[in-house]
């Protein structure tokens, strides 16, 4: 997949999202991982829609709630990377039967998601890199893109310089840290249990890596704790020998995870710390850096999780379950 093909797809998307009459909602539909990278987009349209509404939403809840609001005035956008998930493609047939316009992203051209949808948008994919047509920032230009044409937003030229930066900024933060990295592996490799916590945008990237690279490819007991519900119940579980990792922003969540970052550290010895602005997303233009730290955050935690399998002797690739047998 090239650039010129990425932005080719997506032009013709927005097209026909600017052809519309009107435009009140968007459904981000998914399941797993592809879920997970629906949530930092859907607080993108919160953050910054005047009047469309962005609701990202398992695929097979979609089809149970079967929302009122879909309907001619909405968009689906659906993310499956093989394309083959039987819940996102329902999906997308159902809001396609209501008059919804459909836009997917999968890694798989002519997949049964590419041929369910009207418009289909392929991305690359290399999970310890990031660049503009990675499927979280097609994700981030298609939200954006939709924000332009339909509300007039004019971040999408920022957004653009911050893509085109993130190639070089991930692969030398990745380079640099390769040693601490290997440290938190070593040190974590017979955990049982490992939380993740972050809020904000970040919360999508510390979801995924509970559910999909902790709990999928490792085995390990993990949760996705929103820092600001961490003071609702899950801070009673926090002790000297419980390891966490704590995502920190840029943007108008960061006070609750430092709050959050501040108790942690105070009743937990085994805490290990990710700041957007350690990494660098301060250097990316201030108008769109907290959205773009989720982008940065999701290729640095899956190298914490492949160096984590190469200590503990466990392939990412390897599954009990799925794939293996009906469910």
């Amino acid at each position: 997949m090239t650039s010129e093909q990425t932005s080719a797809q997506l032009k013709s998307a927005l097209n026909a999202v600017g052809a519309r009459d009107s435009v009140t909602d968007i459904f981000f539909v998914a399941c797993g991982g592809s879920y997970a990278q629906m949530l930092p987009v859907q607080y993108i349209v919160e953050r910054e829609a005047k009047a469309i509404i962005g609701n990202a939403i398992n695929a097979a809840e979609f089809k149970a709630r079967a929302p009122k609001r879909l309907g001619k005035n909405s968009i689906v956008i659906a993310l499956s990377h093989s394309g083959t998930t039987p819940e996102t493609v329902e999906a997308v047939e159902i809001a396609r039967a209501a008059g919804a316009l459909t836009i997917s992203l999968t890694h798989d051209l002519g997949s049964p998601l590419d041929q369910a949808s009207e418009f289909t948008v392929s991305y690359f994919f290399s999970p310890m890199t990031m660049s503009p047509i990675h499927a979280a920032a097609v994700l981030t230009r298609l939200s954006f893109g939709i924000l332009k044409i339909r509300e007039g937003n004019t971040k999408v030229d920022d957004l653009d310089k911050g893509l085109a930066a993130l190639p070089a900024l991930v692969d030398n933060l990745i380079s640099q840290n390769l040693g601490k990295i290997a440290e938190f592996a070593e040190a974590h490799k017979r955990e049982s249990i490992i939380y993740t916590m972050a809020s904000g945008p970040n919360y999508g990237p510390a979801y995924s890596f509970a559910i999909c690279l902790l709990q999928e490819m490792q085995w390990v007991h993990s949760a996705a704790i929103h820092a600001g519900e961490y003071f609702h119940g899950p801070f009673e579980i926090t002790d000297f020998d419980v390891p966490f990792i704590q995502l920190v922003g840029v943007g108008p969540s960061r006070p609750m995870d430092e709050r959050a970052l501040t108790f942690v550290k105070k009743y937990s010895q085994r805490v290990t710390v990710l700041d957007a602005k350690d990494l660098g997303v301060t250097s990316l233009p201030d108008t769109v850096a907290e959205y773009l730290a989720p982008l940065v955050f999701s290729p640095v935690l899956r190298v914490y999780a492949d160096k984590l399998s190469e200590a503990k002797g466990h392939p990412l690739t390897v599954r009990r379950f799925m794939w293996k047998m009906e469910y």
